[in-house]
């Protein structure tokens, strides 16, 4: 069949809009649906009751309607924050043009499909390397400003803020508050951590709980929340309390804490021990630099009481005196040797004296030189033929010479 035209000049009227709306709405047929209850509204004088269906993650809800004998006979109350899931059939009422889900079952999600949802998103996570602790952020050592998200006027923002203050008075804190059970707390929170993570002045952000049942845990566990507090760029804490069923957020986060109070101490130092911390390191270090001192003291005298240092000249005087000794020793083995060479040239000047010419002209020999006559020196004769008549000689004796001339010269008998 077809629709009518719709234009400027024929336009559907309101009535014909919200048939339109019903018809196609209604195709949908029976949808089960997971959520969170919220404004609960039951009376048993009411015929219908109403209650809204919202999405744990997301700021988003539908309105349920079903029958107040239905709600009444189920075997536990419903109560707001129950996570229920139901079957029902998308309504849409033209007369007022309102969308609800006819709700014709409810039935509470057990707490172990809960936590059996819960391993199942731990284990993806920790697939993804969510969890691995090289990607954990370290927590500032002394943090100017730190983050706090919690409930209005909890215990455990009385607990993180007295407990923090009482460790370190300077420590400031921006604290959001938010929903910490509930269909709001995942929407809430996940919009406060981004909040102070673009802080700058924050250094470290405290998501706090005092603890709770499973329940009541839940919003800890979504998947949202895990995600937002990995892309983080901020170090965050998880302490939400101490339940032996741990949410994911605590293997998600960058630190565990038992409790709020926990985190507190985890968080900020404690001034006082700090405070000891140097006192000790002080005490140690001048203990140190009294035993170098000492050890060094004892090391110089020591030093100063040797010899050498006791009487510089010490070491000079003995080697003067070893200086001494050995000239002296030189001098004695120098004057040996002079002595004995001197009585050795002695002698053999002797022997040379006893067997050189001078002695031999001494004891009535002469020498006999003949004179060239080309002017060259004089030569000893030693045979006739050297001096034939008329040559010049010069004859040598013990104490003078003798010029002469050859009168003949004839060979030996």
């Amino acid at each position: 069949m077809n629709q009518p035209a719709n234009s400027p000049e024929t336009p559907w009227p309101v009535g014909k809009v919200n048939d339109q709306v019903k018809g196609w709405i209604e195709r949908l047929g029976f949808l089960w649906v997971e959520g969170q209850l919220t404004q609960v509204n039951v009376k048993r004088s009411w015929k219908l009751s109403y209650l809204t269906l919202r999405d744990v993650e997301q700021e988003k809800s539908v309105q349920l309607t079903c029958p107040t004998d239905m709600v009444l006979k189920m075997p536990t109350p419903l109560k707001d924050g129950d996570r229920v899931v139901v079957y029902g059939k998308p309504a849409f009422y033209a007369g007022r043009g309102s969308f609800s889900l006819w709700t014709t079952e409810i039935r509470h999600v057990g707490v172990g499909d809960l936590l059996a949802r819960i391993e199942m998103l731990r284990q993806q996570l920790a697939k993804e390397g969510l969890f691995d602790p090289s990607r954990k952020l370290p927590l500032p050592y002394l943090p100017h400003k730190v983050g706090l998200i919690t409930g209005r006027g909890s215990a455990a923002e009385r607990d993180v803020l007295a407990v923090a203050k009482d460790r370190w008075p300077a420590v400031q804190f921006r604290v959001i508050n938010t929903a910490v059970q509930g269909a709001n707390t995942v929407p809430q929170v996940i919009d406060a951590l981004q909040t102070l993570d673009a802080d700058p002045e924050v250094d470290v952000i405290i998501i706090a709980r005092g603890g709770g049942s499973v329940e009541d845990l839940l919003p800890f566990s979504e998947e949202a929340l895990q995600r937002a507090v990995a892309s983080a760029q901020t170090p965050v804490v998880s302490a939400i309390g101490h339940e032996p069923d741990n949410p994911v957020l605590d293997n998600i986060a960058d630190l565990r804490a038992a409790t709020p109070t926990d985190a507190a101490k985890r968080v900020v130092p404690s001034v006082a021990e700090e405070y000891a911390l140097i006192d000790e390191a002080r005490s140690r270090m001048a203990a140190a630099l009294r035993g170098w001192v000492e050890r060094e003291r004892r090391g110089l005298e020591n030093i100063r009481s040797r010899p050498v240092l006791a009487d510089p000249m010490t070491p000079i005087n003995a080697r003067r005196e070893e200086l001494e000794r050995s000239r002296a020793l030189i001098n004695r083995d120098i004057r040996y040797l002079l002595d004995n060479e001197t009585n050795r040239i002695a002698a053999l000047r002797a022997q040379v004296s006893a067997l050189g010419p001078s002695a031999t002209l001494e004891r009535g020999y002469s020498i006999v030189q003949v004179v060239p006559r080309d002017g060259s020196g004089p030569e000893v004769v030693t045979s006739y033929e050297q001096s034939p008549p008329g040559s010049q000689l010069r004859i040598r004796v013990g104490d003078g010479s003798i010029t002469a001339a050859a009168m003949a010269a004839k060979p030996a008998d």
